[in-house]
């Protein structure tokens, strides 16, 4: 049986990566090109510096992805690349890149949405289960998603406000922590000095799935103005400890609930935010307990990558779903079910 090769490329944000997957499990090469020490000067990411270092980048990884797969463009089936949403100018310099090789090699092309393919980086370690329930924890997203089938997405819950991702990086610029902000606060969180200070959880509706997090972002920015205005100091460990306890807590229990209400036979987490030992530590332990199988993809592949683009690009091929040379970046990209693209 012939096997599908896919050249996939990412550059939805502050990564530029190509990656060359197999059947959409295999793995023949995964290159990142990181701007993070670039970007950590400016506290953040700044859309037309990412913009400028995609365009030194983006050759470079894919060739560079090519020659450790050890392919040329011939042995390649399909070309896949992110479609949205992100950054408008980083997406349009990954899908240029990818129109141009695809016409150059007559080779057709996918769109691919960032969030799906966040889920089907799960799809890198094992075969998933269907119905499935995805939680959707990054900088921009904090959601639920449903699963029945393959390209199948129904959303039963988000974020009112703040992403996760978000408010960590929120959080971190108060404590004084370096970008970005989720390693950092998730290593103090760790320190065997901390003491949890205790930070309020926002349950919303009992019957709800949704999350918010602005109020516990207002509650560190308050805590830590307080403890200055009466000269405390402030334990950047404590405060760590706590807020990422809050955001574990409501995590957890608002995906276990949708799990056991949905019946599904697996769950999993996806983005980069589910690179957090703590959270990993908490839905893992909780899903033992209930006897769901749990799924998190190495942390190579929580945060932004190219074969995980690949392994949704596969699914999507066997469907049939293809784009065009009109594509253009959609930096608000719905997530729509493959049946109904």
């Amino acid at each position: 049986m012939k096997r599908t090769y896919i050249l996939a490329i990412e550059t939805s944000c502050d990564e530029t990566a190509a990656s060359v997957v197999v059947d959409g499990h295999d793995i023949l090469s995964n290159v990142v090109a990181s701007q993070i020490e670039n970007q950590r000067r400016f506290g953040g990411v700044v859309p037309e510096v990412a913009s400028r270092l995609h365009v030194e980048q983006i050759t470079v990884v894919i060739d560079e992805a090519l020659e450790q797969a050890g392919l040329t463009p011939a042995d390649l089936d399909a070309v896949a690349v992110t479609e949205g949403p992100g950054l408008v100018g980083a997406l349009l310099i990954g899908i240029h890149a990818a129109k141009a090789f695809a016409f150059a090699n007559e080779l057709p092309i996918i769109g691919v949405h960032h969030i799906v393919g966040h889920i089907y980086a799960n799809q890198l370690v094992q075969p998933m289960q269907f119905p499935l329930l995805a939680l959707i924890v990054s900088g921009g997203h904090t959601e639920l998603i449903y699963m029945k089938e393959h390209g199948s997405f129904e959303k039963i819950g988000g974020t009112r406000d703040d992403a996760a991702g978000e408010a960590y990086d929120k959080v971190a610029r108060v404590l004084g922590l370096p970008y970005p902000g989720g390693p950092a606060i998730d290593r103090l969180a760790h320190e065997p000095t901390a003491e949890p200070v205790d930070f309020p959880r926002a349950w919303l509706e009992k019957e709800s799935y949704d999350f918010s997090f602005s109020g516990l972002k207002s509650a560190v920015i308050n805590y830590a103005h307080n403890r200055k205005q009466k000269g405390e100091a402030l334990v950047p460990e404590d405060v760590a400890a706590g807020f990422q306890q809050s955001v574990i807590d409501v995590l957890t229990e608002r995906t276990v609930r949708a799990a056991e209400a949905y019946h599904v036979k697996q769950v999993i987490a996806a983005g980069g935010v589910s690179a957090n030992r703590g959270l990993r530590t908490s839905l893992e332990t909780a899903f033992n307990e209930k006897g769901i199988p749990f799924t998190v993809p190495p942390i190579a592949y929580c945060t932004d990558n190219a074969a995980m683009i690949g392994a949704a690009a596969y699914e999507m091929y066997r469907a049939g779903i293809r784009s065009t040379l009109a594509m253009n970046g959609n930096p608000s990209l719905p997530m729509r079910s493959w049946n109904d693209a």
